[in-house]
């Protein structure tokens, strides 16, 4: 999608007063991007609690924070890890360095890096999986070989094109969906060949750490603690929750329209220089004003369609899982992590499925009946300890769904309206929707304005090479 610059150009001003409406990643990146630069910036966020579907909430059972889903970050999501950098948060991210691959027959796989340059440094990882045959194997290397060949900006259906590459059920199911799935939380019976090749390119084959994992070591609602709120009040950033706004709104100007301030819930209206929106795509059209909703740029949104994410969350009385994580092949769930004792004599594993459609219907009880039976049959010790208690949570919109083509409906930060810019990992990154495409939204929205202002400034952090 082009962007679309405002009728006119007003003359470049001082740094002034910003609205930045949600306190998600997009939004907390656009914040800490402006309050760096001379900005006095406000965050309104709805909710009572920072980081958006990157969060945590409170059990009320046990007054724990407990992560909606598991995020995990990889060291070729630069941005992020940029942003945990300059606020002093980046010591709560446990790289893992080796990957488990777990079989319905138990065995595992251990994915590690060789200290050999990239692209080779992977090579007897693959060689050693024990799920693929040789035969297989070889299928995986050519096909890789020639997606890397694929022009960066290719985005016809990914199935076919596998299938066109000697890509046969096996290597589909055991490889390319193991990782894809997970990745942009979709099938890939869904996705295009552009974001497939990406995961690929900037997650496993450029950098030699670009593979490796970072689990949070602590709930993302601490992740944006003590720390973040330090950061952000130090430089004169105001975060106000529960603070959910009803409307933009606008008034004409000698520029076109501009956003002239944003209604809140609570009836009462606050007013700044410029504005982030930085929410949810499916949010977006309710808080725009009726003058701008049918704008083109901002119709985009209503392309996109959602992808959900289930995530079923178990407390055992003892440990289970000698591993860290591991990776579920041929399994319903798909990602297992064990976070240890969170209270005495309590021991949480939780347990990750993406692109969870085939969930739908099934009720609650019955997914969490699947879940504890599979981990049982996995990793034994699970099976004879005692469920204390467990809870299914699925966000039906945790992400769009990387269809082919997909970018047509991804909008630049940069708005048409002169002091709005808009954020979310929805918007055009050139990643999927991750925390990394978040962050990245975010410095991309802060840059859109920085420019505008007069003051131009590089936010965005390069990629690993």
């Amino acid at each position: 999608m082009r962007n679309e610059e405002p009728k006119s150009e007003p003359p470049a001003r001082a740094p002034g007063s910003v609205i930045v409406v949600g306190g998600g990643l997009a939004g907390l990146a656009a914040a800490v991007g402006l309050a760096g630069r001379g900005f006095k910036v406000t965050v309104l966020e709805s909710r009572n609690r920072l980081g958006g579907r990157a969060g945590s909430f409170r059990d009320p059972q046990s007054d724990q924070l407990v992560d909606a889903c598991q995020h995990v970050s990889m060291g070729c999501c630069t941005n992020f890890a940029h942003l945990l950098r300059t606020v002093g948060a980046e010591r709560f991210l446990s790289p893992q360095p080796k990957l488990y691959f777990v079989t319905p027959d138990r065995r595992v796989s251990v994915f590690k890096s060789d200290p050999w340059p990239a692209p080779f440094h992977l090579g007897r990882a693959l060689m050693g999986a024990h799920y693929l045959t040789p035969l297989d194997k070889l299928r995986v290397a050519y096909g890789l070989g020639r997606m890397l060949l694929e022009r960066p900006d290719a985005d016809p259906p990914l199935l076919p094109w596998l299938k066109a590459h000697f890509q046969n059920e096996r290597t589909i199911n055991r490889f390319w969906a193991i990782v894809l799935t997970s990745a942009l939380n979709e099938t890939v019976d869904r996705v295009g060949l552009k974001y497939a090749r990406k995961v690929f390119r900037d997650g496993f084959v450029r950098h030699r750490d670009a593979f490796t994992v970072h689990v949070p070591s602590v709930p993302l609602g601490r992740l944006y603690g003590d720390e973040l709120r330090g950061w952000l009040a130090a430089h004169g950033v105001e975060v106000r929750e529960n603070a959910g706004v009803k409307r933009l709104t606008c008034t004409p100007s000698t520029s076109g329209t501009v956003i002239s301030g944003a209604a809140l819930r609570d009836g009462s209206t606050l007013t700044a220089d410029w504005y982030v929106l930085a929410v949810p795509f499916d949010r977006v059209a309710d808080l725009l004003p009726g003058e701008l909703a049918g704008e083109p740029y901002f119709g985009g949104a209503n392309g996109l369609t959602p992808s959900p994410i289930t995530s079923v969350h178990l407390w055992l009385d003892r440990p289970t899982m000698k591993l860290p994580h591991a990776v579920l092949v041929d399994c319903l769930g798909q990602w297992v992590f064990d976070r240890g004792e969170v209270a005495p004599g309590e021991f949480y594993l939780q347990v990750v499925v993406s692109a969870a459609r085939d969930l739908k219907g099934l009720g609650r009880e019955e997914v969490q009946r699947r879940i504890y039976e599979e981990l049982g049959r996995l990793f034994p010790p699970v099976a004879q300890a005692k469920l204390l208690r467990a809870k299914v949570v699925t966000e039906h919109t945790a992400t769009f769904s990387a269809v082919p083509g997909v970018d047509r409906w991804r909008p630049p930060q940069a708005s048409p309206v002169w002091n709005l810019a808009v954020a979310g990992d929805w918007t055009d990154t050139g990643w999927p929707a991750t925390m990394e495409g978040a962050v990245r939204s975010g410095y991309l929205a802060a840059e859109a304005i920085l420019a505008r202002a007069g003051q131009p400034a590089k936010l965005v952090q390069p990629e690993l090479s």
